[in-house]
């Protein structure tokens, strides 16, 4: 890396990293608390007679604020390469904090009608803002203090970090749903999450305003080093954007899909299709999260020794063979009883235009009888398989299953009458609690897909910081980052929960995972240098290429 003014000692790293992965936890509280309960987000914000629909367009509003990181990248990457590393992202904790405040004050859709969806997709574009400055701005802190040999050991305390927002939100989610009956948190209980933000935002500014700036950035400022344009230099600098493609689909697209569908999939397949009990899920997919934080660590420290490429290529390979199997296991252990109905009594729709299109009643289209069915028994998690036929019948088993023409105009009944009669055939639509043995099996699979996640991620910090030179090192490493991280992962959960809604197949949605990961593996083979950890994106005076 570029030259430094001093090197930092023990006390000072220790404050360095206690206060960039504080902030880092903090603000990805801030960012997840929104996913974590988005079934009751769904219901305050974005009420609709469609089940499915619903949960579409909370994902929606999820991948909203995730559009708005690139943005936020350019702007802060910007801020942060002229002004410096500590001052930036002094702002984007800042912004983060009061825009998840807002979402607890918002008043509920059933109040204040179609502004309370759209105020909360304004405060999702602020907090995606925010989110585009804050890792890159703590990466290259963290990266640009330490020594080169233990560069990857103690940025991945950072990436340690962002699954330490999501263990916090499930962690406080739990314990207001212990505090408050369920009547009161469903009524306004959920709100304190949010409010909380006010809280951990004053811990985060008074632990890094005792931060000093960056020693790399110090000392090219003092040799008027710095950028004039860093965005710009970004695409101009020779080599950088084969380096910017890399960095993207190569490094950031695999690691962003693996991580969401490790975390946030796994939790909305089990408190989902799955049934499993709401508590339930998020105390074990938070305890196996909580696990995970450690192998981030370890890969982190290993990459010091190996590189940063050869974990990341194992993580990739391992999740193309173990994704589906990984799932398929947890459906098995969550809801054993659903998987043993649907295979000893397949369900099969008969009708025509038995499509399924989950926006018709947000854009005013018709769904045929045929479509309204499919949409009932994906919303209750039952595989079916349809028969193309001039009249719309349901059979389970081989035997026919009476459809009632009144169910046909409302949703929540037309679910609950096919639910009842499935029930008589077999299928168990209760919520399920999973016995011990089953939990401790879901919580190996869970750490499986974390270690997986860790391999891909452990040492993404250091390996982004040491391929862009220091001068637009913010700027060049932030806006890869955030197009994939925004786009590819933070439209997962959307893409992935629209595809299950149109094949009716619970496990369909991580074939996206599948496809963004091995073509990611196949960049990171061609792009990425392998052999010990060493800057290539230097030296800056000569301009040299990769």
């Amino acid at each position: 890396m570029a030259a430094r003014e001093h090197e930092p000692s023990a006390s000072e790293m220790r404050l360095v990293i206690a206060a960039s992965s504080a902030g880092t936890i903090f603000e990805w509280y801030d960012f997840f608390i929104y996913g974590t309960l988005a079934a009751i987000i769904g219901k305050a914000f974005f009420p609709a007679d469609n089940e499915t629909l619903q949960v579409l367009l909370v994902w929606a509003g999820f991948a909203v604020g995730f559009g708005f990181r690139p943005l936020g990248a350019i702007l802060f990457g910007f801020l942060g390469d002229k002004l410096g590393r500590k001052y930036t992202f002094l702002v984007t904790v800042t912004l983060m904090g009061i825009a998840t405040a807002g979402v607890g004050l918002i008043p509920s859709a059933a109040s204040i009608g179609i502004v309370a969806p759209i105020l909360v997709i304004g405060l999702r574009i602020l907090q995606g803002l925010a989110l585009g400055g804050e890792y890159g701005g703590a990466a290259i802190y963290v990266s640009e203090h330490a020594a080169p040999g233990r560069r990857g050991y103690y940025s991945s305390y950072i990436q340690a970090s962002v699954v330490g927002g999501f263990v916090l939100s499930i962690a406080v989610v739990l314990g207001c749903r212990a505090a408050f009956s369920d009547a009161a948190f469903a009524a306004w209980g959920w709100r304190l999450p949010f409010l909380l933000s006010i809280v951990l935002l004053a811990i985060s500014l008074w632990m890094r305003l005792k931060l000093a700036e960056s020693p790399v950035f110090v000392a090219m400022k003092a040799a008027g080093g710095t950028a004039r344009n860093p965005f710009v230099e970004s695409f101009t600098y020779p080599g950088n954007k084969r380096r910017i493609f890399v960095a993207l689909f190569g490094i950031t697209g695999v690691l962003t899909t693996i991580w969401y569908t490790a975390f946030f999939s796994s939790l909305s397949f089990l408190k989902g299709p799955m049934r499993v009990e709401a508590s339930v899920a998020e105390i074990v997919v938070g305890l196996s999260a909580l696990i995970a934080m450690s192998f981030y660590i370890v890969v982190g420290r290993w990459s010091d020794r190996v590189g940063r490429k050869t974990p990341l290529v194992i993580g990739a390979a391992a999740a193309l063979v173990l994704l589906f199997p990984a799932f398929w296991g947890l459906g098995a252990l969550a809801n054993p009883g659903l998987e043993t109905s649907a295979k000893a009594s397949p369900v099969v729709v008969s009708g025509s235009e038995c499509t399924t299109d989950p926006f018709a009643d947000l854009f005013g289209r018709e769904t045929s009888a045929c479509g309204k069915v499919l949409e009932s028994l994906t919303s209750s998690g039952v595989p079916y398989s349809v028969v193309p036929a001039a009249t719309l019948s349901l059979h389970v088993g081989g035997e026919p299953i009476a459809l009632d023409p009144a169910w046909m105009a409302d949703g929540p009944t037309r679910k609950k009458g096919i639910e009842t009669q499935l029930a008589g055939h077999g299928f168990d639509f209760s919520v399920q609690q999973p016995s011990l043995a089953a939990l401790l099996g879901i919580g190996g699979l869970l750490l499986v897909l974390g270690v997986l996640s860790a391999l891909t991620y452990g040492g993404v910090a250091a390996q982004l910081s040491e391929m862009f030179p220091a001068r637009i090192r913010y700027s060049s490493m932030s806006i890869p980052y955030h197009i994939g991280a925004g786009y590819l992962g933070g439209f997962l959960p959307l893409i992935a929960s629209y595809i299950n809604a149109r094949t009716g197949d619970a496990y369909a949605g991580l074939w996206y995972t599948w496809a963004v990961v091995a073509f990611g593996l196949v960049v990171a083979l061609w792009g990425l240098r392998g052999g010990p950890p060493r800057d290539y994106g230097e030296p800056e005076p000569a301009h040299a290429a990769t």
